[in-house]
C-alpha cells in the first residue's frame, strides 16, 4: 500500500509518501491557489508512484472550529476524490507546523531554509500521525 501526506497551505502543498511505515518527504509544490495545477501534478506522483491513499491534513482551530482554510481543504479533498477515485483520509494537522519548525529547529537549519521545507515536513508528520495511529 502507497500512501501520500498532504499538507495544503495558501501558497504550497507539502507532500509526503510512505508505504506503510516510515513517511518521507516526496517534495514541496508552489501555487497561486490555483488547485487545478496541483491535482494535474498530483496526477503525475499518483499514477508515477501507484499511490492507494490520501492523507489530507485538517486545519482546524484549537479549539476545535473551522477556519477558512478549513473550508478549502474541504473543498479540495472532493476534488481529490472525484479526480482519482481514491479513498482521501482527513488527518488533524493541528501543531503540525510548530513541530515541524522544532524538528528543523534541532537539526540547526537557519529560517530562511525552514521556510522553504516546513511544509514537507508538515506534511511528513501529518501522514507519519496516521500511520501510527492505524
Amino acid at each position: 500500500m502507497v500512501y501520500l501526506g498532504l499538507d495544503l497551505g495558501t501558497k504550497t502543498l507539502g507532500i509526503s509518501k510512505s508505504n506503510g511505515v516510515i513517511a518521507t518527504n516526496y517534495k514541496t509544490l508552489r501555487h497561486d491557489e490555483d488547485y487545478d495545477y496541483l491535482i494535474d501534478e498530483l496526477k503525475k506522483i499518483i499514477e508515477q508512484e501507484n499511490v492507494n491513499k490520501i492523507i489530507l491534513g485538517y486545519p482546524k482551530n484549537m479549539d476545535n472550529t473551522n477556519s477558512k482554510m478549513t473550508d478549502i481543504v474541504l473543498e479540495f479533498k472532493k476534488k481529490l476524490e472525484s479526480k482519482f477515485n481514491l479513498e482521501v483520509i482527513l488527518e488533524d494537522e493541528r501543531l503540525t507546523s510548530i513541530i515541524s519548525n522544532d524538528v528543523l529547529i534541532q537539526g540547526d537549519m537557519s529560517r530562511k531554509k525552514r521556510k522553504k521545507v516546513v511544509d514537507g515536513v508538515a506534511s511528513v508528520v501529518i501522514l507519519q500521525s496516521y500511520l501510527d495511529r492505524r
